[in-house]
C-alpha cells in the first residue's frame, strides 16, 4: 500500500487555580453643586487609598492604581419636557490586584458598605509565569493528542508508524498541502471571568487546539 496522509485535530484543556484577583471599583457622587460633589468623592476615596496602602505593605495586594477625580455635568429633562437645573457628577476609578483572597473577602465586605462605592467586578488571573507555563503545557498536550489519533488511524488501516508533515492552529492547515513545515504557535483561550463581588476563586481554563497532518506507510 502506498503512503497514506492522515489529517487530525488535537485538543486539550487545563484548569489552573487563580493566583490573583483584579478588582475594579468606582467612587462616585452627584449633586447640584460641583464643589461639594468633588469633596464627597475625595473624602470617600481617602480611606480606601489608605487601606490599600496598608494591604500592599502587608503583601496582600500586589499593586493598585487610582486616577484623578473626573467631573462632568448634565442638565436632565423631566417628564414634561422641561430642562432641569444642572447636576454635577464626580468619580474616581480604582483598580486593585489582590493575592490574598481571604483579605479580598474582608476588603470587599467593608468597601461595598461605603455609599459612594460601586464594585465593578472581580477578574481571576494568573501570574505571567504561570500563564506561560500553562499555555506551553496545554499546547504540548494538544499535539500529543493529535499524534495519538493519527497512530490510531494508522493502526486501524494496518499501517506502521506515522511521520509528521504539518502542524498548525485550527483553520490554518492548507487543504491538500503535504510539504513539511515548522510547527506554529498554538493559540490559547482563557476564561478568567467571575461574577461581581464573588470571592470564591473560579478556575481559569486554558485550552489549545491544533490540526496536524501525518504520513503513514
Amino acid at each position: 500500500m502506498s503512503d497514506v496522509v492522515i489529517t487530525v485535530r488535537g485538543e486539550h484543556e487545563r484548569r489552573v487555580s487563580p493566583e490573583r484577583a483584579i478588582v475594579q471599583l468606582s467612587v462616585r457622587a452627584d449633586g447640584p453643586e460641583r464643589g461639594p460633589v468633588v469633596e464627597r468623592v475625595n473624602a470617600a476615596a481617602a480611606p480606601i487609598r489608605e487601606g490599600l496602602e496598608a494591604h500592599e505593605r502587608s503583601g496582600e495586594v500586589a499593586d493598585w492604581s487610582s486616577g484623578r477625580v473626573s467631573v462632568w455635568s448634565e442638565r436632565p429633562w423631566n417628564n414634561e419636557g422641561l430642562q432641569l437645573a444642572p447636576v454635577h457628577h464626580a468619580s474616581i476609578e480604582v483598580v486593585v490586584t489582590f493575592v490574598d483572597f481571604a483579605a479580598l473577602s474582608w476588603w470587599l465586605g467593608e468597601t461595598a458598605e461605603v455609599a459612594e462605592v460601586q464594585i465593578g467586578g472581580v477578574e481571576w488571573a494568573l501570574t505571567p509565569a504561570t500563564r506561560a507555563s500553562a499555555e506551553r503545557e496545554t499546547a504540548a498536550d494538544a499535539v500529543r493528542t493529535a499524534v495519538t489519533r493519527a497512530e490510531a488511524y494508522a493502526e486501524a488501516l494496518g499501517l506502521g508508524s506515522v511521520t509528521p508533515i504539518e502542524i498548525a492552529d485550527v483553520g490554518l492547515l492548507a487543504p491538500g498541502a503535504e510539504h513539511a513545515s515548522a510547527p506554529r504557535m498554538m493559540r490559547m483561550v482563557a476564561d478568567a471571568s467571575a461574577p461581581a463581588i464573588a470571592v470564591q476563586p473560579a478556575d481559569i481554563v486554558v485550552t489549545a487546539a491544533v490540526e496536524a497532518r501525518f504520513r503513514a506507510s
